[in-house]
C-alpha cells in the first residue's frame, strides 16, 4: 500500500514538473521578444502567401456560376473536375495548354543554358582576367537588369518589324531593302535573343560574385604543385562556384518560364503563346478557373526546379579553404588576346545595353512609323500638345495628365513597396540569422522565399483570386492602390530577406548580448544597433526592390485599372493600340529614374543589388 501511494506521489511530482515546464515555456513564447516577433512573422507569411495559394486551387475545382448552365443538374459552388478537364483533356487542351507549355519550356531551358555562357564568359573575362576597363564594364553588364525585360522586345520589334505584319518597315528594312520574315521579327527566335540578353545578368551578378572570391593562392599553390591551366579550372575554380552556375540556372528557368512581356510583345502577333499569355488570355475572357489551373502549372515547374537545384547542391562535395583570404589577382593575362577579348565585351555590351536604349530614344522621335528621314523627326511625343492629326489627339507625356499619373503611381509603389519589403525583410532576416539551429528560423525562411517560386503572373492570379472579394478582416481590395503595395511587397520579399540575412549574419550577438545586459529592450536593440549597423544591406535591399517594382508588367498587368495603372502598364496599352513612339518615350523615362537611382543609392549607401540576388 505504501508502495502505491509513492509510486503515485512520484508521477504526480513529474506531471507537476512537466506542467511547469510547458508553463514556462509559454510564458517565455509570449514575453520574449525574439519568440513575438517570429509568430507574428510566421502567421502573417502564412496568411499572405499560403492561404492565396489553398483559395486559388480550391477555386479550381467549385463551379463558377456561368458554368452552371454546361452541366446539368450542376449548381453553384459544388465541388467539380471540370476546369481540369477543360485543361488536360478536351478539344481545346492542344491549344490552351500543351502548346503553351511546350512552347514556355523551349524558351526557359534555351534560355537558361544561352544566359549561362554568355553570363559565365563575361563574368570570368571581367573578374579573371587583365581586361581594362573593368570599372565601366561592371556597370554596363548590370544596365540591362536595370530595364524591364521586355524593353528589349521594343526595340527588336523597331529594327527587325516587317511591313507583312503591322503595316510599316523597321531599320533593318529600311538601311537594306531586305524585309525580315516573319520567323525573325516574331515568334520563338527573337523571344530567345530578347530574354537572354536581359536574363544573363543573373549568371553574370552570381559568377562574378563567386569568381571574386576565390582567393589567388589557391591557384598560385596549384601551379606550385604542376596543375596546368585546365586542371586548375576543373578542380578549383569549377567546384568553387558550381552553386552559383546552379543558383543562376533556376533564377533564369523561373523567370524565363513565367515572364509575360517578352511573350507577349513578340509572339501574340503570330498566335504564339506561352502559360503566361494564355494565363492573361483566360483572365481577359473571364475563364478564371482555367487561369488558376494554368498558374498552379507554372507554381508546380518553378518548384521542381528548385528541388533538382536543392537536390544537386546536397549531393556535390563540400570544398572549404583554410587560412585567410588572400588578395585575388588577375589569374589570367590575355596578352595578345587582349584587343579581341575587348572587342567581344564591347560588342555584347553594346548590343544588349546601348542599342535597346538608343533605339526607343529615336523611335520616340519619330512622327511617323517607319519613315526614317530628318524631316520626320519630332518632339511631338514628349512634349507636343493635342493635335486630333497625330496619334488621336494625344498630347506629349509631359503634357498628358494620364502619364503623369501614372508617373506618380509608379513611384509611389516603387519607394512604398521598397521600403515596406527592405524593414520587414530585416526583421525577418534578422529572425533568420538567429535562429538557423531552430526550427522557427527555418521556416520563416522557407516561408519568405515561396514567392519567388511562383512567377509573376501566377502569383498575380492568386491575389486577384483572393482580393476580390472579402477575406479574413480584409476587405474587398480589387482595383485599389493598397493591393499593388501589397502583391509588390509580399512578391519581393525574397530579396529583401537575402540581402537582410546576409548582413545580419555579419553583425555579432556579442553587441545584443551587451545591451539586454544594460536593459535595453528588443525595439531598442533593433533600431540603435542592428538597423545602423545594417545600412549598406537597407540600400541594397532597397534598391533592388525599387528597380523590380520601377519595371514590373507581370505581376501587374491583371490588377491595374485606369486609376492605378503604371508606366509599364501603360505602355503595354500603347503598344497594344499601335502609338509605338508613347510607349518608347515612357520606357525611355523609366529607364532613366532606375539608373538614376541606382547611381545615387550607389553613392550614398554603397549599395550592392548582388546580395538580393544571391550573390
Amino acid at each position: 500500500m505504501g508502495k502505491i501511494k509513492t509510486d503515485i506521489s512520484v508521477d504526480r511530482g513529474e506531471f507537476q514538473t512537466k506542467v511547469r515546464k510547458i508553463k514556462n515555456r509559454f510564458i517565455g513564447l509570449v514575453t520574449d521578444p525574439y519568440s513575438i516577433v517570429t509568430t507574428i512573422a510566421i502567421i502573417a507569411l502564412g496568411y499572405l502567401i499560403i492561404v492565396p495559394l489553398w483559395e486559388m486551387l480550391i477555386s479550381t475545382f467549385k463551379l463558377s456560376p456561368q458554368d452552371v448552365r454546361s452541366i446539368p443538374g450542376a449548381t453553384v459552388g459544388q465541388f467539380t473536375t471540370h476546369y481540369w478537364k477543360k485543361i488536360f483533356n478536351s478539344p481545346v487542351s492542344e491549344a490552351m495548354f500543351y502548346r503553351p507549355l511546350k512552347n514556355s519550356l523551349l524558351i526557359s531551358v534555351i534560355v537558361s543554358v544561352a544566359s549561362i555562357i554568355l553570363g559565365g564568359l563575361m563574368a570570368w573575362l571581367i573578374t579573371r582576367t587583365d581586361i581594362p576597363c573593368k570599372k565601366f564594364f561592371s556597370f554596363m553588364m548590370i544596365v540591362p537588369y536595370m530595364l524591364p525585360s521586355w524593353s528589349k522586345s521594343l526595340a527588336w520589334i523597331n529594327i527587325f518589324k516587317n511591313n507583312r505584319i503591322g503595316g510599316y518597315p523597321g531599320i533593318f528594312q529600311y538601311l537594306f531593302n531586305i524585309n525580315p520574315p516573319n520567323e525573325i521579327s516574331y515568334g520563338v527566335i527573337p523571344i530567345i535573343i530578347t530574354a537572354t540578353l536581359h536574363y544573363y545578368v543573373f549568371t553574370y551578378l552570381l559568377m562574378s560574385s563567386a569568381l571574386s572570391s576565390i582567393s589567388g593562392e589557391l591557384e598560385e599553390m596549384a601551379e606550385i604543385s604542376g596543375a596546368n591551366r585546365n586542371t586548375i579550372l576543373r578542380k578549383i575554380v569549377f567546384p568553387l562556384v558550381l552553386p552559383a552556375i546552379l543558383s543562376a540556372v533556376i533564377l533564369t528557368f523561373s523567370k524565363a518560364i513565367g515572364t509575360f512581356g517578352i511573350p507577349a510583345f513578340l509572339g501574340l502577333k503570330v498566335q504564339y503563346h506561352t502559360i503566361s499569355t494564355m494565363i492573361r488570355a483566360n483572365i481577359k475572357n473571364r475563364l478564371t478557373e482555367q487561369a488558376y489551373i494554368l498558374a498552379i502549372v507554372l507554381i508546380a515547374i518553378a518548384s521542381f526546379t528548385v528541388y533538382l537545384n536543392q537536390k544537386a547542391i546536397g549531393a556535390r562535395k563540400s570544398y572549404a579553404t583554410i587560412g585567410g583570404k588572400g588578395v585575388r589577382k588577375s589569374s589570367v593575362r590575355l596578352g595578345k588576346f587582349k584587343i579581341p577579348a575587348l572587342i567581344i565585351v564591347f560588342t555584347f555590351i553594346f548590343i544588349a545595353a546601348i542599342i535597346p536604349l538608343t533605339t526607343l530614344l529615336m523611335q520616340s522621335f519619330m512622327l511617323k512609323d517607319g519613315v526614317y528621314s530628318i524631316s520626320n523627326l519630332t518632339t511631338h511625343y514628349w512634349f507636343g500638345e493635342s493635335n486630333s492629326m497625330i496619334a488621336e489627339g494625344e498630347p506629349g507625356i509631359f503634357r498628358n495628365p494620364m502619364i503623369w499619373k501614372s508617373i506618380y503611381n509608379t513611384l509611389k509603389l516603387a519607394l512604398t513597396c521598397s521600403f515596406l519589403a527592405t524593414v520587414i525583410g530585416s526583421i525577418l532576416g534578422y529572425i533568420v540569422s538567429r535562429g538557423r539551429k531552430k526550427l522557427s528560423g527555418k521556416v520563416v525562411e522557407q516561408l519568405s522565399f515561396l514567392p519567388f517560386l511562383i512567377p509573376s503572373i501566377a502569383f498575380s492570379a492568386i491575389y486577384l483570386s483572393m482580393f476580390s472579394k472579402p477575406g479574413l478582416f480584409i476587405p474587398t481590395l480589387y482595383g485599389t492602390f493598397a493591393l499593388l503595395v501589397l502583391v509588390s511587397s509580399v512578391k519581393y520579399l525574397p530579396f529583401a530577406v537575402r540581402t537582410g540575412t546576409s548582413t545580419m549574419l555579419q553583425i555579432g550577438y556579442e553587441l545584443e548580448e551587451a545591451a539586454m545586459i544594460e536593459g535595453a529592450s528588443w525595439v531598442k536593440r533593433f533600431t540603435s544597433i542592428i538597423l545602423p549597423l545594417s545600412k549598406k544591406g537597407f540600400f541594397s535591399g532597397f534598391l533592388l526592390v525599387f528597380i523590380s517594382a520601377m519595371k514590373e508588367l507581370d505581376l501587374l498587368i491583371l490588377l491595374v485599372t485606369p486609376n492605378t495603372r503604371t508606366l509599364t502598364c501603360l505602355t503595354f496599352a500603347y503598344t497594344e493600340t499601335g502609338f509605338h513612339q508613347f510607349a518608347d518615350a515612357i520606357m525611355t523615362v523609366i529607364a532613366v529614374i532606375i539608373i538614376a537611382v541606382y547611381l545615387i543609392s550607389l553613392k550614398i549607401g554603397d549599395a550592392d543589388i548582388t546580395e538580393g540576388i544571391g550573390g
